[in-house]
C-alpha cells in the first residue's frame, strides 16, 4: 500500500506521512522552499529559485542544493516526489491548499455543507504564517498573494454556512463568531450573532433540547435571508466579476445617503481598517453615510496579476459593482487617478450620480502631461518600484513615502512598507503606474452635467495642484477648494482632512436629495 505523502501550508508548515507529522530541517529558507516547491506544483528553473530565496553575494546555486538535499530527506521513505536535473527542479506532492483554491471561485451554494465544513476545518491559521522571509520579497509577495485567496475563501465558507445553518444555532453560532473576528467591520455580524445566541439560549431553555421547527421546509442549500443591522446595510466583503470574468471585491460600511469611492491602487478593503493611511478616510466617511469601496483589479481581494488594466476596463469594473451593490443614485468619490475613471462614468450615468467628489485627480496622468523632466524622475522611480516594491529598503521607502505623504511620521512610513506589501505585487504596482501615466480626460471634461466639487492640497507631490485647477475649470458649474496641504493622501489629525470632510458632508447635504 503507497504511503500517503501531504505538506500542510493552511497555517504553520507542516509535512505528514499517513497522518503523522514529520520532521523538517530547521533552516526557515528550506522549510520555505519546500512549500513553495509544494504549492505552485510545477517545474522551476534553479537559477529562477536562486533568484527568489538567495543574495548574489551567497553561494546561490550551493545554497539549493544544500536545501535540496534536506528536503530529499524529508520525504524519502516513499515514491520519489522530488524531481531534479542540472537545470530544473519540481516536487509532486499533495497539499491542503490545492483542495482549498477551487472554493475561491466557485459557486459555493452548490457545494454540501460537509465539504464546506471539512474545507473550513483543514485552515488551521494564516497561509505559511511561520514562514515570512524578510529578505526574500518575491518569496514574500506570493506568500501574501496566496494568504489573500486564503482569507477570500474562508470568508465565503464562513459566510454561506451561517446563512445555511441559520435554523441550527449551535452549529451556526461559532461560525459567525469566527466570521466576526475576521470581518470585525461588519456591523450587521453583531446583529447576526445575537439573535443566533437568542436561538441557543430558546433551545437550552425547552425540555426537549429540541429547536422550534421551522413552519415549511428548508431547500438543503437556499441561504437563508440574513439578519439586518440598523447601522450597516451590508456586508463586509462581498465579491462580484467584471464583464472579463476578473473578481472584484467590494465593502459596504455605514448608513444614510450612500458614496461610492471609485477604486485607487494601494488598497486593501480589511487590511485598511488597521492602517493609519486609511482609516481615518474610512471612519469619518462611514460615520453619516453608507460607504461602498471595493479593491481596484491587481489590488487587495481582487484578482491579482490580471492582464487587462486599461481606462475602459476600469470604468467597466466600476459599473459592474454598481450593479451588484445595487446602487441607484449616490455620491461618486473619485481620489487621485480615479478621478478620472469617474469624470467618464459620471458622463455616462448622469441619472446615477446625485453629486461627483474629485480629490487629488488630474487631467492628464505624468506621461500625457508632456514634461520631460516629471517623466524622467517618474520613469526612474517605476524602475526603482520593480525592484524595491514592499522590500525594506529604507532609501526607497524615503522617497515613495515622501512623495505622497510628505507629512508622515515613523509610523506611517512603517505602515507604507506594510501596505505596499499587502495591496500589490510589484510588477502590478509598475503596470498599474505605467497605464495612469496616459490617461488624459481633457476632452470630457466639458461634458460633465452632473454637481461636481473638487478638491486638491495646495502642495501635492503626485498631482500637482494646476492639474485640480484644470479639471474645476474644464467642468461646467464644478467648484474648487483648495487645501492646505503637502500630502497627497491627507492625514488623520490634520487641518487640512477636517477640513476635507466638512465640504464633502455639506455637499452631500447640498445635492443627496436633488
Amino acid at each position: 500500500m503507497n504511503e500517503v505523502l501531504e505538506l500542510r501550508v493552511l497555517g504553520d508548515l507542516q509535512v505528514t506521512r499517513d497522518g503523522r507529522p514529520l520532521d523538517l530541517p530547521p533552516s526557515r529558507k528550506t522549510r520555505a522552499l519546500l512549500a513553495y516547491l509544494a504549492v505552485t506544483g510545477r517545474q522551476h528553473q534553479r537559477e529562477r529559485l536562486c533568484e527568489i530565496f538567495w543574495d548574489i553575494p551567497d553561494d546561490p546555486r550551493g545554497a539549493l542544493r544544500w536545501s535540496l538535499s534536506k528536503i530529499r530527506q524529508v520525504l524519502s521513505g516513499g515514491e520519489p516526489a522530488l524531481v531534479t536535473d542540472r537545470n530544473a527542479v519540481a516536487l509532486n506532492v499533495e497539499t491542503d491548499y490545492a483542495r482549498l483554491a477551487p472554493l475561491v471561485k466557485a459557486d459555493l451554494s452548490s457545494r454540501s455543507t460537509e465539504e464546506l465544513e471539512a474545507a473550513l476545518a483543514s485552515i488551521r491559521g494564516g497561509f505559511l504564517a511561520d514562514l515570512s522571509l524578510e529578505r526574500c520579497f518575491e518569496y514574500e509577495a506570493w506568500r501574501h498573494a496566496i494568504a489573500s485567496e486564503v482569507e477570500i475563501a474562508e470568508l465565503g465558507i464562513l459566510r454561506e454556512l451561517v446563512e445555511r445553518l441559520a435554523d441550527q444555532p449551535r452549529r451556526a453560532l461559532p461560525l459567525a463568531q469566527r466570521l466576526r473576528r475576521l470581518a470585525p467591520e461588519d456591523l450587521m455580524l453583531d446583529a447576526e450573532i445575537e439573535a443566533l445566541e437568542g436561538k441557543v439560549r430558546s433551545v437550552a431553555a425547552q425540555p426537549t433540547g429540541r429547536a422550534p421547527q421551522p413552519a415549511g421546509p428548508t431547500p438543503p442549500h437556499a441561504p437563508s435571508k440574513p439578519a439586518t443591522s440598523p447601522q450597516d446595510p451590508g456586508r463586509a466583503v462581498q465579491f462580484c466579476r467584471g464583464v472579463d470574468g476578473t473578481r472584484l471585491a467590494y465593502a459596504s460600511t455605514g448608513n444614510g445617503p450612500p458614496i461610492l469611492r471609485a477604486a485607487h491602487w494601494m488598497s486593501h478593503l480589511t487590511f485598511d481598517w488597521d492602517s493609519p493611511i486609511w482609516r481615518h478616510w474610512m471612519r469619518e466617511l462611514s460615520r453619516h453615510n453608507r460607504l461602498v469601496r471595493y479593491d481596484e483589479r491587481c489590488n487587495g481581494l481582487s484578482q491579482r496579476h490580471v492582464v487587462d488594466i486599461s481606462f475602459e476596463t476600469m470604468l467597466s469594473d466600476l459599473e459592474c459593482v454598481i450593479e451588484a451593490t445595487g446602487l441607484d443614485r449616490f455620491t461618486l468619490l473619485g481620489l487621485s487617478q480615479s478621478c478620472a475613471v469617474s469624470i467618464a462614468y459620471a458622463i455616462r450615468h448622469p441619472e446615477k450620480v446625485s453629486g461627483m467628489i474629485l480629490y487629488g485627480g488630474y487631467v492628464k496622468g505624468w506621461r500625457a502631461r508632456g514634461d520631460a523632466g516629471e517623466i524622467a524622475t517618474r520613469e526612474a522611480a517605476a524602475t526603482l518600484m520593480r525592484e524595491s516594491w514592499g522590500k525594506p529598503n529604507p532609501m526607497f521607502r524615503q522617497a515613495f513615502c515622501s512623495m505622497f505623504i510628505p507629512g508622515a511620521t515613523h509610523e506611517h512610513f512603517a505602515w507604507m512598507d506594510e501596505l505596499m506589501l499587502r495591496t500589490v505585487s510589484p510588477d502590478d504596482a509598475w503596470r498599474l503606474q505605467s497605464a495612469f501615466s496616459v490617461i488624459d480626460v481633457s476632452e470630457l471634461l466639458e461634458k460633465v452635467r452632473v454637481p461636481t466639487l473638487v478638491l486638491h492640497a495646495r502642495d501635492d507631490n503626485v498631482a500637482p495642484v494646476e492639474s485640480g485647477r484644470t479639471m474645476a475649470a474644464g467642468i461646467p458649474g464644478a467648484r474648487f477648494i483648495e487645501l492646505e496641504s503637502q500630502n497627497h493622501i491627507l492625514l488623520e489629525g490634520e487641518p487640512a482632512f477636517e477640513e476635507f470632510i466638512d465640504h464633502v458632508r455639506a455637499f452631500i447635504a447640498e445635492t443627496a436629495g436633488a
